[in-house]
């Protein structure tokens, strides 16, 4: 089934020429190799051509670290795999139109040819983040764990819970979210029909970028074009040594100008998207003390560069969860940094009159500056609302399990309340320096830490919640306060969420009213059983991929992909 099929006489055109009939038989590892093959022979849209057979390849290498005769077996993994051979068919079929000079070069020129390459790839990009998904699926109709093991290379043979590691080169990060046993055959189907949002997985186009960069350096002040000399010169030419962390699909790295100031380079590469780049535009529209300041842009052949004030002290989290360095954020920090966050949120949320949510708040997205305040940062994921009270859906959920509302992770949907419920689950975070897992076998929404802190609440202990790191360094009646603040905001149902103006009067004493009681986390599903329903959900974090498949089947599998650096 075609994806992006624009026209289907196109593809009987392009099925023709190329005899794609012939290739019915030809298995998918055999396609990639003509594919790449082929491409290398194009006379016309060479570089795009390339490019899909790059893209082809990282599919080819996955392909290859699976028992392909073994899946064909089942008709959960056939079936899509089935599709991917379609997919590499028409890769095929326009690479090669593109070595004709007759009656397909008139039909395709130009622009329409380049559309069909674009929409190729795409789909193809499609098929690497469902790849490891294919061999997933394989899992579940084994009932030993040697056999669920088969087939995936770093793959633990004692155990539920799976490793599987591949090049960085594959994808820095894997976003889907599917639900339904059916539906887990069926993501192509859903792409078709418009589930995904397509803009959002783009590949970024250079001329459209620098139109968008130079349209944003004329509407606000302040934010100016860095030449790429000035960026090579500034990072040492990217040296590793200036390598201070990446997100999902950039590279950061410390630089510093002639001057002496002192910036940070966000340096995305070739999977990042428009809806990734441009979402971080939102930024140099902002001027609030607790975001970070967006300072400029680098458009370069391939290279697409955002520059931002450097931030010495780093993230959040290498505080929170580093006992070393967590003892230099005493009591009256941790207060401030969990005021400074409801700040920029306030901001964000309806002081910039333009509704922002940021779907993606976690210690990681905090920065600190010498002075310790909070700064929230990668506006990638965010999204503009066309009211405070608006809720829209999507199939491209992203974010970090544990700090995403219940919502926006089981069904797509996010509003200004998801993230109050972040800001609830960070705000515990910080008091306690504990880590919220999400039981997702059991039925869990919000996590062990609300969960704990809630009963902790319900039993007058609350102090027992501070991270021991600071000993009796805390004020009991500012723990009760603070903290049940974040448990109203980590409510399940979105309606029962305080506003992030409510919760700054709530944190500030300004409310002299008495808290309303947050309300009890639903109880969590006995014996890890999560009824009859089958339910994938892969969230990204940093470079982590967790995907977890849940059932009342005998088999329940846990992978982890994590995506390495290329050695």
């Amino acid at each position: 089934m075609a994806l992006l099929d624009s026209s289907s006489g196109l593809w009987t055109v392009l099925g023709q020429a190329s005899n794609v009939a012939q290739l019915v038989g030809v298995d998918a590892l055999g396609l990639v190799s003509m594919v790449v093959q082929a491409s290398l022979a194009a006379r016309r849209h060479r570089d795009a051509c390339r490019r899909l057979a790059q893209h082809v390849e990282i599919v080819g290498g996955l392909l290859r670290e699976l028992e392909l005769s073994e899946l064909m077996r089942w008709e959960a993994t056939r079936r899509p795999l089935e599709q991917l051979s379609g997919a590499l068919r028409r890769c095929y079929a326009l690479v090669t139109a593109c070595q004709d000079c007759g009656y397909l070069r008139s039909l395709l020129a130009g622009a329409r040819m380049a559309e069909e390459l674009r929409a190729a790839e795409q789909e193809i990009d499609m098929f690497i983040r469902l790849v490891p998904l294919i061999s997933l699926v394989d899992a579940t109709h084994d009932r030993g764990a040697k056999q669920a093991a088969k087939g995936v290379p770093g793959t633990i043979t004692n155990s539920s819970n799976h490793h599987v590691r591949f090049p960085r080169s594959v994808s820095d990060s894997i976003e889907i979210h599917i639900q339904g046993a059916n539906e887990v055959c069926d993501v192509s189907k859903q792409q078709l029909e418009g589930a995904l949002d397509l803009q959002e997985q783009k590949i970024l186009d250079i001329e459209e970028l620098l139109e968008l960069c130079i349209r944003t350096e004329e509407c606000c002040s302040g934010f100016k074009r860095f030449e790429f000399f000035q960026i090579v010169d500034a990072t040492e030419n990217f040296s590793e040594n200036r390598n201070v962390g990446w997100g999902g699909f950039a590279t950061v790295y410390k630089g510093q100008l002639p001057d002496g100031f002192m910036i940070a380079v966000k340096r995305m590469d070739e999977y990042a998207t428009v809806f990734d780049f441009s979402s971080e535009f939102l930024l140099a529209r902002l001027q609030h003390s607790n975001l970070v300041r967006l300072l400029g842009w680098c458009i370069h052949e391939k290279e697409r560069i955002l520059v931002y004030d450097f931030m010495p002290k780093g993230n959040l989290h290498r505080f929170i969860f580093d006992k070393r360095n967590g003892s230099l954020l005493d009591w009256s920090k941790r207060l401030n940094i969990i005021k400074g966050l409801a700040a920029g949120l306030v901001y964000l949320h309806k002081q910039s009159m333009l509704w922002i949510v940021h779907r993606d708040l976690k210690p990681q997205n905090i920065l600190l500056d010498h002075d310790m305040n909070p700064k929230i940062t990668d506006f990638g994921s965010a999204r503009t609302l066309s009211s405070d009270t608006a809720e829209e859906r999507t199939s491209r959920v992203v974010g970090t399990s544990g700090y995403k509302a219940p919502e926006y992770t089981s069904r797509g949907i996010y509003s200004l309340k998801t993230d109050v419920f972040s800001f609830g689950v960070m705000a515990l975070v910080i008091i306690s320096g504990r880590k919220n897992t999400i039981l997702e076998q059991q039925g869990d929404s919000v996590g062990t830490l609300v969960r704990d802190a809630w009963q902790l609440w319900n039993d007058g202990r609350l102090h027992e919640l501070v991270d021991p790191i600071l000993g009796d360094g805390f004020e009991h009646a500012e723990v009760l306060r603070y903290a049940q603040v974040a448990l109203l905001c980590a409510q399940e149902d979105p309606k029962d969420r305080p506003t992030m103006s409510d919760v700054v009067a709530l944190l500030n004493f300004e409310s002299i009213s008495l808290l309303p009681d947050p309300k009890q986390p639903s109880e969590l599903v006995k014996g890890g059983a999560a009824g009859d329903k089958l339910s994938t959900c892969v969230s990204q974090s940093s470079r982590t991929i967790d995907i977890t498949i849940t059932s009342s089947a005998p088999v329940s599998t846990r992978v982890r992909i994590i995506v390495e650096p290329e050695t």
